[in-house]
């Protein structure tokens, strides 16, 4: 039994690069085991969104009695940070040193940024319910603080850990890298709702404040690990910088020819297609089909599997030279087959078609965002990886943040005018506010179609048309 592990060790290093998606991304530059350790930012955004998400809005409107309303506006204070990521990665393109880095000063700042974040978040929630001082203003300026503390932090870090991967990695290599660090902030959000979920099952607020504090400490000391010795010194750059370009132009530039602006619409789009219904489907399959606590719960890892195959589906084709941009859209038809899936769950009365059908969303957004971000690493020059990056995360960022917030509201307002009988006794039904915003999904997502068809009918290599877009008038 004892040469067990080492017999697993040993098979995995010698057929990982088979089953490992993306695991072909090192290189003799870029060993796995640095790729690896400089993925570390990524685990640290990803506890972060597990921690703020599927942690502490729970405790602040069931334990502390705060509103939703007020967690709901807590929550989407982050996605007011997301729009700068664009001059934020143009900025560590342009970055001054006296060492001549570039992405290290950022990647530093955005992790004090997430460690003042979180060591200041608990004691905030603790004075959020103004029993120890009287009121509730300084709890809601501490919690408004904390959030924007973490969200800046996080899209700092990834948007800067990004384009310093992009740097390292070789040309032919580079989608492959950026794609693996994406598996990892997936591998850190799962890990991180296991250790959380377990280590609060018996829930104090001694507990919470120990839990959050230590997960500052974690995230200090793994981007520490993450970028030691990661980005080399340039002397030249630090004696003889580059001119420093402005934002404006070099935006301009980065826009002109239309294919920047066709992506970032068809990923806005898209995402925001595929987000709505990231607050929905776990409540949609307890309330409409009756399923406990522990099968809406897998719900969320069948949500998580579809996508890690879609990332093994992606390496392959990828290795093999397909379009980044078919494969996003090849994302946005599963996503279509798993929206019909989850809407015709009711009337069939099926817990199966619901559990193919957010598969199939999963294995969907997997491939969209593989697609998409492989695509955007395309539209610039190595020397503003940080700008078509961050342009990326913005707009991602950006419209799930939007997408989750008005799915929310759509379901409240559609399904309560149904029930009240607006809309006839046909649709008088627990489902009704559901599968409208399902079906706005799919609308959404045919609308993305159309948008990145004409990318790739151009860029890919068989010239094959794809898309709404291509079909005759």
């Amino acid at each position: 039994m004892s040469r067990a592990p080492s017999r697993v060790i040993t098979w995995l290093m010698a057929n990982g690069a088979k089953y490992v998606p993306f695991a072909d991304a090192a290189t003799a530059e870029l060993p796995m085991s640095r790729l690896l350790r400089l993925g570390l930012f990524q685990v640290t955004v990803g506890m972060a969104m597990t921690l703020l998400a599927g942690t502490l809005n729970r405790v602040m409107i069931v334990e502390l009695g705060a509103s939703a309303a007020w967690v709901a506006a807590m929550l989407a204070l982050p996605v007011l940070v997301a729009p700068f990521r664009a001059l934020i990665g143009h900025r560590s393109d342009h970055h001054r040193s006296a060492f001549g880095w570039r992405r290290v000063p950022y990647l530093w700042q955005g992790t004090m940024l997430q460690f003042g974040g979180l060591a200041i978040m608990p004691f905030a929630l603790l004075l959020l319910q103004g029993s120890h001082t009287g009121s509730m203003v300084p709890g809601r300026l501490g919690c408004i603080a904390a959030f924007l503390l973490v969200g800046l932090g996080s899209h700092t870090v990834q948007t800067a850990g990004l384009a310093l991967a992009t740097d390292l990695a070789p040309p032919a290599q580079r989608p492959r890298v950026v794609a693996l660090l994406y598996l990892m902030l997936l591998v850190g959000m799962l890990a991180s709702a296991l250790l959380i979920g377990g280590a609060l099952q018996e829930f104090s607020y001694t507990r919470l404040v120990g839990l959050v504090q230590g997960a500052a400490l974690v995230t200090a000391g793994l981007n520490i690990v993450a970028i030691w010795r990661q980005e080399p010194r340039n002397r030249e750059r630090a004696t003889d910088p580059p001119p420093v370009v402005p934002f404006r132009e070099a935006w301009r530039d980065f826009m002109a020819g239309g294919r920047a602006g066709r992506l970032l619409a068809a990923l806005g789009i898209g995402t925001f297609g595929f987000a709505m219904q990231d607050v929905l489907l776990e409540p949609y399959g307890g309330q409409v089909l009756g399923f406990g606590v522990g099968a809406t719960t897998m719900l969320t890892g069948l949500m998580a599997a579809g996508a890690i195959l879609a990332f093994t589906l992606a390496a392959r084709r990828l290795e093999h030279g397909s379009d980044p941009a078919r494969l996003a859209a090849v994302g946005m038809l599963a996503g279509i087959v798993g929206f019909v899936a989850v809407v015709m769950a009711y009337p069939f009365g099926s817990a199966t078609v619901l559990r193919v059908g957010t598969l199939c969303l999963g294995f969907g957004n997997g491939l969209f965002a593989v697609g998409t971000l492989t695509s955007a690493m395309a539209l610039d020059r190595a020397e503003r990886n940080g700008l078509a990056l961050g342009a990326w995360g913005a707009v991602s960022a950006t419209a799930a943040g939007l997408a989750v917030g008005l799915g929310g509201s759509l379901r409240d307002l559609i399904g309560g005018l149904a029930m009240s009988g607006r809309f006839g006794a046909a649709l008088v039904n627990p489902a009704a506010g559901y599968t409208a915003v399902y079906h706005l999904e799919i609308a959404c997502l045919f609308v993305a179609l159309a948008a990145i068809g004409p990318l790739v009918a151009t860029t890919s290599r068989d010239a094959r048309p794809f898309g709404l877009a291509e079909l005759p008038g």
